[in-house]
């Protein structure tokens, strides 16, 4: 687990295809116990982007116990090449807990939350996914937590928008599948899982084989706070009036900069800060950058994809997330990358801690009080 470590990319130039490609487009990649409640007063709500022709707009869903509706149906095919999607039921989530049904939270961390994700100004579809799961029983809150993540597909010919959602689905389902690993071992094991899946449907199809996606998940389990990251979209932790990327982005230019052949201002207009160095799918293996972060009553994470950071300063974010509930922040940092352009899809998961308290306090959760059958 890394903390302010990273596993380092090795630097690539980008290839004669890739500097003659469009610059707009995704390059090739190289290479215990917690309550957490969803605030839904603070939730967006409505339908997610599934199509070329749907509405440009999609925002989460208030009910948490979908584990997210899948999205990116692949255009029509021979009933030989027809693909499904990857399959996500309560039923898989929830099985392997029984044995540990006496474990309860110590601790209830209450989370406004609020996403969206846009078509933005030039793509014709969006390839660009939020997903989230927050788990109702008192057991799996204590040993897992609850999972949101943003996805930020790449390949052409609808092959972006079933890689996001295969990195988004096959993840969430493989975290809470697995019962016996902590929290970050089951975080990179899910994220790993993933991208085995997309890489060999990728190499199912010749038409895919370029199929990839970014990854960035934050799981919220006690006051702990773990990511996991692989790609260019980002977490950020905004804290006492401060700012900071948790994540360090896989692309080209992010190297540059690193190694001090480039500014941080020339990354910024750079041709090539679209390409990106490592992505779920394009690997057998592929390396998971994790870290852990203790959390505080005030804090705000934000997971997004490139169209949004790669648009507005750090000084934009931080002033929206200072001023905004997360609902409303989410709205407002969409608009305000589709005013700067909108190049690419925009997607924003803005996550406030709300609360830090004893979880005896919290003697059930709201979904459950009135659970009880009224008398007649």
């Amino acid at each position: 687990m890394t903390s302010g470590g990273i596993e380092e990319a090795e630097a690539k130039t980008p290839s004669s295809d890739a500097l003659g490609g469009d610059p707009g487009d995704k390059g090739e990649s190289a290479g215990n116990s917690a309550g957490v409640l969803a605030s839904s007063q603070d939730s967006a709500t409505g339908g997610e982007q599934t199509s070329e022709r749907s509405a440009p707009d999609s925002t989460a869903s208030a009910d948490p116990s979908s584990g997210g509706a899948p999205a990116g149906a692949p255009e029509e095919e021979s009933a030989d090449e027809r693909e499904t999607t990857a399959k996500l039921s309560i039923q898989e989530l929830t099985a392997g807990w029984k044995d540990k049904e006496q474990q309860k939270p110590t601790v209830n961390t209450v989370i406004r939350f609020g996403a969206k994700t846009n078509l933005g100004r030039v793509r014709e579809n969006n390839e660009d996914k939020f997903d989230f799961f927050v788990p109702d029983q008192g057991h799996i809150l204590a040993e897992r937590g609850c999972l949101y993540a943003v996805a930020d597909g790449m390949g052409g010919h609808a092959a972006g928008q079933i890689a996001s959602e295969y990195a988004l689905n096959v993840t969430i389902r493989a975290f809470y599948s697995d019962t016996e690993s902590e929290t970050a071992d089951a975080l990179r094991g899910a994220v790993q899982q993933a991208n085995q899946l997309i890489n060999e449907a990728a190499n199912a199809l010749p038409e895919r084989n370029q199929m990839g996606t970014t990854l960035t998940c934050a799981v919220i389990r006690e006051d702990d706070l773990f990511i996991g990251h692989v790609g260019d979209s980002r977490a950020y932790l905004y804290r006492d009036e401060e700012l900071r990327q948790i994540t360090e982005d896989h692309s080209w230019v992010a190297e540059q900069v690193k190694r001090g052949a480039m500014t941080p201002e020339e990354a910024e207009t750079s041709p090539f800060r679209n390409y990106i160095t490592r992505s779920l799918g394009t690997m057998p293996d592929v390396d998971v950058d994790l870290y852990q972060e203790k959390l505080q009553e005030g804090d705000v994470i934000l997971l997004c994809s490139d169209g949004l950071c790669g648009l507005i300063s750090d000084a934009e974010i931080a002033e929206t997330l200072s001023k905004r509930s997360p609902s409303l922040a989410t709205l407002m940092l969409v608009e305000k990358a589709n005013e700067a352009g909108g190049r690419d899809n925009i997607t924003a998961v803005v996550l406030q801690i709300a609360c830090i308290e004893p979880f005896e306090k919290k003697k059930t959760f709201p979904w459950a009080r009135n659970s009880k059958p009224a008398r007649r």
